[in-house]
């Protein structure tokens, strides 16, 4: 027979509106009760109907994740990490594919999903601040990535021109004076491929190196064969690279296979860094150098905030939050540090 308040308030010696109160955390009460409360929860075995919950408060009780690549081992992490915050916080995450289609982010922006979903985290990669701006949708909204500042909305992101600074700045610690970058692409200034660019030409300054616009590949999109074929036309210069960083992991394995087929050694002959340390970076031949945003806390306080907002509890005004980074040194450059 399932376990009702009744029970736990008989068994705690409290009224059933204080175990009310602790188990669906609607006011404060006094710690001494709330352990004699969760004693008793612990003791019966009682375990809340999350559901009925989230319907009496007008709620779903699921939330969305919106990325651009189901496939991108990147997202897949980031997934993983997030649908556990969520389920610890009592929700359920769904994922979305926008398949990196405007379209689509815009119809998610604007509350297509809005009598399914209580809130959504969106990685947008088509839209810009003004699509944001221009939202009437009420639900809450988290973005995370680098394509949209400055908006009234939660926003976690890294800092991609230090990152890309912090990768070309290693690069020149190991004795490179030709480093290419591959992943630029057309769009706003905003985007983070612009943005890794910039880091990457203001770190060449900084290190008295002349920025060569040959050495700049553009890709189409950011996966291993963008890669391949990019560093393919890179060695086809006539004074090529003795080093690359990617956009992405996925774009330097691709590198690195184009390096290996061409005949060249890594590190010895290109050096080669990515960035977002997915585990397929740790079993590359060379290991690959890259990198890491901090997933971990980029799921968490993006789940964090969002369920935050749709239970009305007081937090800071909407912010743009840039977490952690670290340089992972390993083969491709090298070196190893983890």
């Amino acid at each position: 027979m399932a376990v009702s308040l009744k029970d736990i308030a008989e068994r705690a010696g409290v009224s059933l509106a204080t175990v009310s109160n602790v188990v669906n955390g609607y006011r404060p009460v006094g710690e001494r009760t709330r352990q004699r409360v969760q004693q008793a929860v612990d003791e019966l075995g009682y375990t809340p109907n999350l559901g009925a919950r989230h319907l009496r408060r007008g709620r779903t009780g699921l939330i969305a994740l919106a990325v651009p690549e189901l496939n991108n081992p990147y997202f897949a992490e980031l997934a993983e990490i997030a649908i556990a915050e969520a389920a610890g916080l009592g929700y359920t995450l769904v994922m979305e594919n926008t398949a990196a289609d405007r379209d689509a982010e815009l119809a998610l922006l604007g509350g297509s999903r809005r009598h399914i979903i209580d809130g959504l985290i969106l990685s947008p990669v088509r839209i810009g601040r003004a699509e944001v701006l221009s939202r009437t949708a009420d639900s809450p909204l988290v973005l995370i990535g680098e394509g949209v500042y400055d908006v009234p909305h939660d926003h976690i992101a890294i800092d991609n021109v230090a990152a890309s600074h912090t990768a070309i700045q290693h690069l020149v610690a190991i004795g490179r004076r030709r480093p290419a970058f591959i992943g630029a692409t057309p769009g706003g200034d905003r985007q983070s491929a612009h943005l890794r660019v910039r880091g990457y030409r203001e770190a060449l300054a900084a290190a008295g190196l002349p920025y060569r616009p040959e050495l700049v590949a553009r890709t189409d999109a950011y996966g291993r064969p963008d890669g391949i074929r990019a560093m393919r036309d890179l060695l086809a210069l006539g004074d090529p690279p003795d080093a690359v960083f990617c956009y992405n992991d996925l774009v330097a394995v691709g590198a690195l296979r184009a390096l290996a087929e061409a005949g060249h050694r890594v590190p010895t002959d290109v050096a080669v860094v990515g960035i977002d340390d997915i585990e397929e970076g740790r079993f590359s031949t060379p290991t690959l150098t890259t990198i890491a945003p901090d997933k971990r806390e980029i799921g968490r306080l993006a789940v964090r905030r969002l369920i935050a907002r749709i239970e009305g509890a007081q937090v800071a005004a909407p912010l743009t939050v840039q977490t952690p980074f670290r340089l992972i040194r390993r083969e491709s450059t090298g070196t190893a540090s983890g």
